[in-house]
């Protein structure tokens, strides 16, 4: 009896290929708005902050901070000039300004030292009101270097509903030679501040720390104000407060991520988007460790109308259908966001495909395994195989042996093929 003659099996697996998505955020400036103040007839026009300080700035650069101006008369007011120097400059005005009763408008203010030392000044503000001229105190240092430096150099804070919270940070950095002492962080305005319970630092040279800093409006409308960090830096801040609630969305919702095989991980986008006023995340939370958000960091702060996308990973560790929740923590008015996620873990599955050449003499063949060449091979069908082909689906990963014989309509069964033929499921 002519032994049969085994054909190299086919097996094939399954790829899926992971595509991540990412949207850039941008930041966008809101124009200011009016802010109301109690009425006081005495003194109608006053400034706020009364008066501004810029710590040390380097000769040859500059440093701009806001100053508003506020009508609390009961009348309207007619501001005809604003006076200041070459190292105290304001922002052009179109002359004359008029400023009904509550009213207000922001003004810029900006310190270019010429020379090194300290320089004092005001900033005189001309009225048809009772308490005119009215003075700005304005102060600040020319420096050949200043000890410490702000990254960013300045924090703007969008739209924020009045009561809520955004934070943002603030890395600070010693650009001396020699270890700097940061002994206090202090706000011009109640409405910023920032937790500095760690103070007294000490950085040693080109050292950093970040602290976090956050804007409580109290009312609509846009102020400014400097945050100090002693030795004699200034940063400066703006904030715009807003009636409107901040509605934080997620997209899309919910998230499924379909089969994925165990043990393997499937990434999926999501993103966050802020209307109506900006929104702060301040944590987000897993439900199950299977599902991972993934190069997100808090408090993350998003504008109003816009967007910020990260990824989410799904890896099973077992087959089946699974579910759980992203829970995001934030000031906006639907202060906890639950996204659902979903998917279905699968096991993968392989087989092993076989033929061989026909045999005239044979009633039906045979089929063999073995885990080595050389090892005891066991018959893996279950009746006689009429056909010259086998597909032998319990396998898993690893290298199997096989090999056939042909059986007569006596019975008689030949030698096993040789070679056998070998199949290596990954």
């Amino acid at each position: 009896m002519r032994l049969p003659q085994l054909q190299c099996p086919s097996f094939s697996v399954s790829v899926t290929r992971l595509v991540l998505i990412g949207l850039a955020m941008a930041l966008v400036a809101t124009p200011p708005h009016a802010a109301a103040r109690s009425p006081q007839a005495a003194n109608p026009l006053v400034f706020s902050p009364a008066t501004l300080r810029f710590g040390a700035v380097e000769v040859g650069q500059s440093e701009t901070q806001l100053v508003t101006v506020t009508n609390n008369g009961q009348s309207s007011v007619t501001i005809t000039q604003i006076s200041a120097s070459a190292e105290f400059s304001i922002s052009k005005l179109s002359m004359p300004i008029i400023l009904a009763a509550g009213q207000s408008f922001n003004l810029s203010v900006t310190f270019a030292p010429t020379a090194v030392g300290w320089v004092g000044e005001n900033i005189e503000l001309t009225s048809s009101g009772s308490n005119s001229p009215l003075e700005l105190q304005v102060a600040g240092s020319g420096a050949s270097s200043v000890a410490l430096s702000a990254s960013p150099a300045s924090l703007t804070f969008s739209q924020t509903s009045i009561g809520k919270t955004t934070t943002l940070p603030l890395t600070i950095t010693n650009n001396r030679t020699w270890e700097v002492t940061v002994t206090s962080i202090q706000s011009s305005n109640g409405e910023f501040s920032t937790a500095s319970e760690n103070l007294p630092i000490t950085l040693k040279a080109g050292q950093s720390f970040t602290v976090n800093v956050s804007f409580t409006p109290q009312s609509s409308g846009t102020v400014g104000a400097a945050l100090s960090v002693n030795p004699s830096l200034d940063i400066p801040l703006t904030g715009t407060g807003s009636n409107a609630a901040g509605v934080l969305a997620l997209v899309p919702a919910p998230l499924n991520f379909g089969n994925v095989a165990v043990g393997t991980t499937a990434t999926q986008a999501i993103t966050l988007s802020a209307t109506g006023a900006s929104v702060t995340v301040n944590s987000a939370s897993s439900g199950d460790s299977q599902f991972v958000l993934e190069g997100a960091y808090f408090p993350l702060t998003i504008p109003a109308g816009q967007s910020q996308s990260f990824n989410v990973t799904f890896t099973p560790q077992k087959s089946g259908e699974l579910s759980s929740s992203l829970t995001f923590a934030s000031n906006a008015s639907n202060s906890s966001d639950v996204e659902t996620v979903s998917g279905t873990g699968t096991v993968a599955s392989y087989s092993v495909s076989l033929s061989w050449n026909s045999d005239s003499q044979a009633a039906g063949y045979n089929v063999y395994r073995s885990t080595s060449s050389n090892g005891n091979y066991s018959k893996i069908n279950s009746t006689l195989d009429p056909t010259t082909a086998y597909t032998d689906s319990n396998v898993s990963s690893g290298t199997y042996y096989y090999a056939a014989t042909a059986v007569n309509s006596e019975g008689k069964e030949s030698a096993r093929s040789t070679p056998p033929v070998e199949a290596v499921i990954p």
